[in-house]
């Protein structure tokens, strides 16, 4: 059974119900939930699931997500793992609902976003900075904390994936090495084929070739280096 919270305050553009059932996908207990705080753990994250076929995992910041300026909320959120496999330009449209356990009821708060969220390459986390007050959360009464354990869940639904296609990304070294190889080539003259090739030298983390050269250029040469798979 699944009926509309009326005492407590959803995040913005989310809805709160309670529910029997538990979350079909993962579930995540927290002991000593007070010690989060008192050692100054800003994040947590839970262990990987799978669901929709992607692979998953909570985050949670027992005090609020101090990078959005949140206070006396907890923060919680959805982030997709090992993106890196998939194709570029890669998006995946999903419904997750993010749960938590009201131990005195034995029955779930579940707060879900009013539509689909978009995970892409440059999103990898949606969730909600306001995912309960901290007034609410160690109220008793709500029965969210008990012997300083919480119980948290998640479910996820995907709706709809698609890639863009082609893409390309740019990585620069901060610190690039800088190398320099002189080719000697002796009896240029008596070179009879047109074209020639060094052997192939190394340049920090890759192997090299020069350029090749036609006979009429210089016995000496400082190459430019073309990388090799």
């Amino acid at each position: 059974m699944t009926e509309v919270v009326s005492n407590i305050s959803p995040p913005p553009g989310a809805v709160a119900t309670v529910s029997d059932a538990p979350p079909i996908h993962y579930m995540v207990k927290i002991e000593s939930f007070s010690s989060l705080g008192k050692n100054a753990v800003e994040t947590y994250e839970s262990g990987v699931f799978e669901a929709g076929g992607y692979k998953w995992k909570l985050v949670l910041y027992p005090n609020g997500n101090k990078s959005n300026n949140v206070k006396d909320h907890i923060s919680l959120y959805l982030a997709m793992v090992d993106a890196s496999s998939l194709p570029r330009g890669w998006e995946v449209n999903v419904i997750f609902r993010l749960f938590l356990l009201d131990q005195n009821k034995d029955s779930y708060l579940v707060i879900q976003a009013g539509k689909e969220r978009r995970f892409h390459g440059l999103k990898l986390e949606c969730g909600f900075d306001q995912f309960i007050k901290l007034s609410t959360f160690n109220d008793a009464r709500y029965g969210f904390v008990l012997e300083d354990t919480c119980v948290l869940g998640a479910e996820v639904f995907v709706c709809g994936e698609r890639s863009r296609g082609k893409g390309e990304v740019l990585s620069m070294k901060k610190d690039p090495t800088a190398s320099k190889y002189t080719w000697k080539i002796v009896d240029f003259s008596k070179l009879d084929e047109k074209r020639q090739e060094s052997q192939i030298f190394s340049t920090g983390d890759h192997q090299c070739l020069p350029k090749q050269f036609v006979s009429g250029q210089n016995e000496t040469t400082s190459t430019e280096d073309s990388a090799l798979s």
